[in-house]
């Protein structure tokens, strides 16, 4: 079997892979949707289970994937996920799993993933204080996703990595104390500038709290220093607290873009191949599951997807437009 890279018309090549199960969510983010919810996509436009793990092993068996990221919406609805993770980690050569949650459910969940394969998690958690929490995401289970931590830590799914978008006038005061927090547990946290990936597309420049005022306000109580180790295609940018070994990263997409390294392929819970966060354009992949195309033309139409792949994101023309998924239906 041959195997290609997916490599773009810039020389990048992607071999991390992100694969969104779901759009649905139990949480109501202010910064992500509405209220009362999104128009979920119907059952018969999601990938079934088996389409799900045969896009994943094409990705590594011919396309040089080495890195899968389940995500949602929150993939923990997904009702097959552990059957999915499993067949992930069933296949040769075998690829790091990991996922991205919001930690609700983790309780029931984390040791069963464990068993499958999952390596690794990575958690939303924007505030520590109840009522903002409630505030935040309509919802009043903070203490579901600090007992999901605690779970998927005794679980042995580390390093446990937590995603934190900081608001202006909302919980921009939470710097220090999450990362109090994130290094008395064991954590790895990573703060993320908030995008224009919002369903209400109401995002606007000026009231993001940027990455020069994350590390202003870490400064304040820690001392953070560049992380000399090299950054490679990680999102992240990592710092070191009080001279290491802890860290604290920031994964500045709007202020400091790191497309010229980004390793990424996505694929979205309905089957299409997302060459960018941001793109505005996708690739139909189910219609050809689902017409009986074989591994190698699904492998050509991934492939020729990725090549067109853009040289950056484009936040800063002004031409950019969001694209028309929110980063629910999208998957990060």
């Amino acid at each position: 079997m041959t195997v290609r890279a997916l490599t773009d018309r810039y020389g990048r090549v992607a071999t991390d892979l992100r694969v969104s199960l779901i759009d649905k969510c139990n949480l109501r983010c202010t910064y992500c949707m509405p209220a009362e919810g999104l128009t979920w996509l119907p059952s018969e436009r999601l990938l079934t289970d088996d389409e799900v793990v045969r896009l994943v092993r094409i990705a590594v068996t011919r396309l040089g994937v080495d890195e899968i990221r389940f995500t949602g919406g929150e993939p923990l609805l997904r009702p097959g996920l552990v059957g999915i993770v499993a067949a992930t980690a069933a296949l040769d050569p075998r690829p790091q799993i990991s996922l991205t949650t919001n930690g609700i459910g983790l309780t029931r969940h984390a040791s069963p993933l464990r068993e499958a394969g999952l390596d690794r998690i990575n958690v939303s958690l924007d505030t520590l204080e109840p009522e903002r929490f409630f505030e935040l995401t309509r919802r009043r289970r903070l203490t579901e996703v600090l007992d999901g931590l605690d779970a998927a830590r005794a679980a042995g799914l580390g390093p446990i990595k937590l995603n934190t978008v900081l608001m202006r006038g909302v919980n921009d005061d939470e710097a220090v104390p999450l990362l109090r927090f994130a290094l008395a547990q064991g954590y790895e946290l990573r703060f993320i500038e908030q995008m224009p990936l919002d369903a209400g597309h109401v995002w606007r420049r000026d009231t993001m709290v940027t990455a020069a005022e994350i590390l202003a306000a870490l400064r304040t109580t820690f001392h953070v220093e560049p992380d000399p180790e090299h950054r490679g295609a990680a999102p992240a940018e990592t710092w070191l607290v009080d001279g290491g070994p802890a860290k604290v990263g920031v994964i500045a997409s709007v202020t400091r873009p790191f497309c010229g390294a980004c390793d990424r392929t996505r694929l979205t819970a309905d089957g299409a191949v997302r060459s960018c966060l941001f793109s505005r354009t996708e690739t139909d992949l189910r219609g050809l599951l689902r017409d009986g195309s074989s591994d190698d033309a699904i492998a050509d139409a991934w492939a020729g997807a990725m090549a067109a792949k853009l040289p950056g994101h484009g936040i800063d023309d002004p031409s950019f437009l969001q694209p028309s998924r929110p980063m629910s239906a999208i998957g990060g």
